[in-house]
């Protein structure tokens, strides 16, 4: 497992974000319309079609989960049966040590990679690259931030954070483009470029959608067309595949593939939807002559094994990191490893291990956003206040902090310490007005600072109960409804029943 992660410097990352007024547009533009565009689609039907959807999508990956084991064997024999070659591996080194001796076998100089958010965790292109392979990136979105030296900032759209001028001069510093504005002319000149890369490749890289363990197929979804040039042109084809992305039936996998685009781009469907069933056959022109598939663990099988298994169901549409109020003011590079937005506050802590990753399940204001769009209903929130219990056990929280919340904790607990506390603060905010000491300034510098109530609750109910009833305010009902009868009418059958 690569363990790189810089998710401990999130407040440093963060403050960087937040003055960064580029990244403030493109994210704040990109995350707005991908979230409306969701909701158009996803419930386009009505309401409860689309949540019908999100349950029998999350029921299917649950389902696969409860029979991972069975599934991923049954998976391996039916990838054999279909031609493709099956490896396994533990962790991130050997992963790439599997791509790297297929490499070799096939004496392959050239990569053409489909996007594949497995293959930024690993870190392959790294590894690849150190021993001396040209590998080039074809989603174009992953292109321009390979030309840019960066790493993904969304799971679907990895170039949000830039804007439109800032690709065009990628463009003109490292591949010699004419300055253009026009987005179109970008794209066009990016094409001719990956091209002569496709054409050239000797070996194709992808990940893998969904693994359908009841045909041995890959699923892939995409909108460019690149991850079938990347299958289908190299000779050698080599997915790199998550043990979670299995799914049981090709009617799950129709399911899930609706719910996928609805949720992260907007669309019905992706313009691209290819079932791959292994190599190119003796009859077939099209096609690689080796197809690999490499089942890769790397920490899943621990998470499998805790509470936080249901995280595995993610199914990496990014509709959570559109919808997040942390993401959308900062985007996902704070977040400082593969994963941003609420999954990456969840899984990065389980990947590279909660000590590497202390501030993120405290980016969250717990709004239940991320829940609420998840198109396999993750319980986000939960987890999040999970590993925020696991923090404290593990004594990996700030000392301060636990102080903080011990004092408060006395305040809490007694009647007449709480009380005390009111009065303190209700004089404090009349002494202080609108500047607050400490970590309260940090709220009351961009918005007001609400007042305290000039009477506590207990004291307005104790002045309640101490009233005459009289003077109590009246109840909603004063009189009792009258029946059908002492209104003149005669009961219908219906109300009689009522």
């Amino acid at each position: 497992m690569t363990l790189d992660a810089q998710s401990n410097n999130f407040i440093a990352l963060a403050d960087v974000a937040l003055h960064n007024e580029d990244l403030q547009h493109a994210i704040g533009e990109g995350t707005r319309t991908a979230y409306y565009r969701r909701l158009d689609t996803m419930f386009a039907h009505s309401d409860e079609h689309g949540e019908f959807m999100r349950q029998q999508a999350a029921e299917a990956k649950r389902r696969a989960l409860r029979n991972l084991p069975d599934l991923l064997e049954l998976a391996e024999r039916n990838l054999k049966a279909n031609g493709f070659k099956v490896e396994w591996a533990e962790d991130a080194a050997q992963a790439n040590q599997l791509v790297l001796d297929i490499a070799r076998r096939h004496q392959v100089q050239s990569v053409a990679k489909s996007k594949s958010m497995l293959t930024e965790e690993l870190g392959t292109n790294d590894v690849l690259e150190a021993a001396g392979l040209r590998v080039v990136e074809t989603d174009l979105g992953e292109y321009i931030i390979q030309l840019a030296g960066e790493t993904p900032s969304h799971i679907v759209g990895p170039v949000m954070h830039k804007t439109k001028a800032e690709i065009r001069d990628v463009f003109v510093r490292e591949l010699g483009m004419t300055p253009t504005d026009n987005a179109e002319e970008m794209v066009a000149f990016a094409r001719k470029m990956l091209r002569e890369d496709f054409l050239n490749a000797d070996m194709g890289i992808s990940g893998g959608n969904f693994l359908i363990a009841e045909t041995g197929s890959i699923g892939l979804v995409m909108n460019e067309g690149n991850g079938r040039m990347c299958t289908s042109l190299p000779r050698v084809h080599v997915a790199l595949i998550g043990i979670e992305k299995i799914v049981d039936t090709v009617e799950d996998y129709a399911t899930l593939t609706q719910v996928l685009p609805s949720s992260s781009t907007g669309q019905k469907m992706t313009v691209y939807t290819n079932i791959l069933n292994g190599p190119a056959r003796a009859d077939e022109a099209d096609g690689p002559e080796h197809a690999y598939v490499i089942l890769v663990d790397n920490g899943r099988s621990d998470i499998y094994a805790t509470k936080y298994a249901e995280a595995l169901s993610c199914i990496r549409c990014g509709a959570c990191q559109n919808a997040c109020p942390v993401y959308r003011t900062m985007g996902g590079h704070a977040y400082g490893w593969v994963y941003g937005g609420p999954i990456g506050a969840v899984l990065t802590p389980l990947f590279v291990g909660l000590e590497n990753a202390t501030p993120l399940p405290h980016a969250s204001s717990l709004c239940g956003s991320c829940k609420q769009v998840c198109p396999v209903d993750i319980d986000l929130p939960r987890m999040l206040l999970d590993l925020r219990w696991d923090l404290v056990r593990e004594g990996e929280s700030k000392a301060g902090w636990d102080m903080a919340m011990k004092l408060w904790a006395v305040g809490m607990t007694s009647p007449t310490r709480f009380s005390l506390g009111g009065k303190a603060a209700r004089a404090g905010q009349a002494i202080m007005g609108e500047y607050m000491p400490g970590p309260l300034g940090n709220w009351s510098k961009h918005r007001d600072f609400p007042d305290f109530a000039p009477k506590p609750f207990r004291q307005l109910w104790g002045s309640r109960r101490h009233r005459p009833v009289k003077e109590r305010a009246p109840t909603l009902n004063p009189s009792p409804p009258q029946s059908p009868a002492s209104r003149g009418k005669h009961p219908t059958k219906r109300e009689g029943l009522k």
